[in-house]
């Protein structure tokens, strides 16, 4: 049986890790240097940086900081935020990400999606979806850009079939209602992805504790587990939330 990944997520605004409920009231918590060696330490199976500005303020990915983590892990490590060229794929890879992430500017520009992919291969490009709830659309949520702050016309459903037709072969899931809130997955919007598309989902906002993870990753049928505030509160480590999955039968990498 494949094992289920647990992945930390470092959202970084000015060099600094953040941290918010819902996109909003970001405090700073740490150097995301010293937390991904820390989170490697503890036996963490991916890393994701986002640099949760970028994009708003029309800026490229700061790559002497992903250097830097880079050099401090020996994982998959995946950045994100004002990836908008393939000049700027190729050197955030260059400076040491194996996964690119791309969200707002896939929206702005989906044809990045198929040239990465062509260019780097399927595995090395990564939807991140911001999708909140809306009666409006037809699977009941909205994608989201520019972290969480503008709405755009796309179904999230419709634009996750796309996406991975265009060559995304993996996708990060964010719900924006449930993100921060340590009350649990968005179950629903999880599972309604999951079963529809034929690359893994990343099921990412709202974990607080270790059932949170059990239940999205058996009802939810996420391929792997997104987690923030849990290990940066200091209340869970890496490890202590892989010895609770395993006895909930859930398969990590122990």
């Amino acid at each position: 049986m494949l094992k289920k990944r647990i992945i930390v997520c470092l959202d970084v605004k000015d060099g600094r890790t953040t941290k918010g409920v819902k996109f909003l009231n970001n405090v700073d918590i740490g150097d995301p240097v010293e937390m991904a060696e820390e989170y490697y330490k503890q036996g963490v199976d991916e890393l994701v940086f986002y640099d949760i500005m970028a994009s708003a303020r029309g800026r490229g990915p700061i790559l002497d900081l992903i250097s830097r983590v880079a050099s401090k892990v020996f994982i998959p490590f995946c950045v994100g935020g004002g990836i908008g060229t393939i000049d700027d794929i190729r050197s955030t890879i260059l400076a040491g990400a194996e996964k690119i992430s791309l969200n707002s500017q896939a929206v702005k520009n989906p044809e990045l999606i198929k040239e990465g992919a062509r260019i780097f291969g399927n595995q090395c490009i990564v939807l991140g979806m911001d999708a909140a709830r809306d009666e409006k659309m037809p699977s009941g949520y909205r994608v989201y850009i520019n972290g969480g702050r503008v709405a755009t016309e796309l179904d999230a459903l419709d634009w996750a079939k796309r996406a991975v037709d265009l060559g995304a072969g993996e996708i990060v899931l964010n719900s924006i209602d449930a993100d921060g809130t340590k009350e649990g997955y968005e179950v629903n919007l999880t599972r309604l992805i999951a079963e529809n598309v034929s690359v893994p989902v990343i099921a990412s906002g709202g974990a607080g504790k270790t059932e949170h993870l059990t239940q999205i990753l058996t009802e939810g049928k996420a391929d792997a587990a997104l987690i923030a505030s849990m290990v940066h509160s200091g209340e869970y480590t890496v490890e202590s939330i892989k010895s609770e999955l395993n006895i909930d039968g859930i398969p990590v990498r122990l």
